[in-house]
């Protein structure tokens, strides 16, 4: 059964004085152009009302076939140098119509990372650009992987999560260690809160939450799933693995609190995701690196993975006769591969 979280109304005044500088900046926009399938817009700060006007407030995009169903929510931008699971978010804003049931997407899950440098990410960009047809071209953010440190207070030197679980001062502006959030706590765990807000709300029955790590990482080509989704992970994973992908399943340990795929599963019904690709910007010590063109890892086969798995899982829960969740318009890793991100984008 789902759990609500408790709302704290003696602490939104302090929220909105915490709030009242990072209002005064508003909200990032980003170049995402909205495919038929979108029927309804929202903002993040629809189920958190103290986010609206913050850089913390961010685009909400909802496909609703209109037929009973389940409903699946993606967060592309959890991290701001993670930009292969942007791009396959924006992707399904642009290309994707729902058949049954609902998908919700949100590309920019923390738009409060943009809008300053970061020495430790060398190709943070600001910028990473796709080509298109006749000359055209789009420029999608490219930040550091952290919110920004002006719009909360200074690094504790240990950031300590509810369940007791300590992490380095700077992961306190990390959204996935402070999952569920608060409602009274800084920017980053509001913005965590909402979107557990929004899952249960919305009675979510699938989260793809889309990362990228470092080549080298042993988090490269993983699939997380939450206990409860792990039998699905696994049938995704060797479905895949007869794409030519390997993908490595790994489940949501419980000492790995803070994060999307334990909380979020822990305190819904929710099947939890988290699909980690390989990112050469993330790799350590490696000079220049090209976060679209990389020889090895480019951008398609990332966007690919994320849309791939995401698809396929949903398909896998349909034939298991799970809350159904039906989307088409989505292409398939051997597409993307084939014709590039930029042939699925609208232009």
């Amino acid at each position: 059964m789902r759990q609500q979280l408790n709302w704290r109304g003696a602490a939104l005044g302090a929220v909105l004085l915490l709030n009242l500088v990072a209002t005064a900046q508003g909200p990032a926009t980003h170049d995402v152009r909205p495919g038929y399938g979108i029927t309804h817009l929202a903002w993040l700060s629809d189920y958190f009302p103290p986010l609206r006007g913050t850089p913390g407030d961010t685009r909400i995009y909802i496909l609703d076939s209109g037929v009973p169903g389940g409903t699946a929510l993606v967060l592309g931008g959890t991290h701001g140098n993670e930009i292969a699971g942007v791009l396959a978010s924006i992707v399904l804003v642009e290309r994707a119509t729902p058949v049954q049931g609902r998908l919700i997407v949100i590309p920019h899950a923390n738009n409060a990372v943009h809008g300053y440098p970061d020495p430790r990410c060398a190709s943070c960009g600001p910028w990473v650009t796709l080509q298109g047809p006749e000359g055209a071209a789009r420029s999608f953010r490219y930040s550091p992987r952290l919110t920004n440190p002006s719009l909360q207070s200074p690094d504790p030197e240990t950031y300590v999560h509810p369940s007791g679980l300590s992490f380095p001062g700077e992961e306190a502006r990390n959204l996935n260690r402070v999952y569920p959030g608060l409602p009274g706590g800084t920017l980053t765990e509001q913005i965590a809160y909402a979107i557990t807000r929004l899952v249960i709300k919305e009675t979510v029955d699938y989260v793809f939450d889309l990362h990228e790590a470092g080549p080298s990482s042993r988090l490269a080509h993983t699939l997380v799933c939450h206990p409860r989704a792990l039998a699905l992970g696994a049938i995704a994973v060797i479905d895949l693995e007869l794409e030519g992908v390997r993908m490595k399943l790994e489940p949501s340990r419980e000492e790995f609190r803070g994060l999307s795929h334990r909380e979020l599963g822990d305190l819904t019904s929710a099947l939890v995701f988290l699909i980690e690709t390989p990112n050469p910007g993330q790799e350590p010590g490696l000079e220049s690196p090209d976060v679209v063109a990389d020889p090895h890892y480019p951008i398609e086969q990332r966007v690919g993975i994320h849309l791939e798995l995401t698809m396929r899982i949903l398909a896998i829960g349909n034939q298991l006769r799970l809350q159904p969740v039906v989307v088409t318009g989505v292409p398939t890793y051997r597409e993307i591969i084939k014709t590039g991100v930029s042939a699925w984008l609208n232009w």
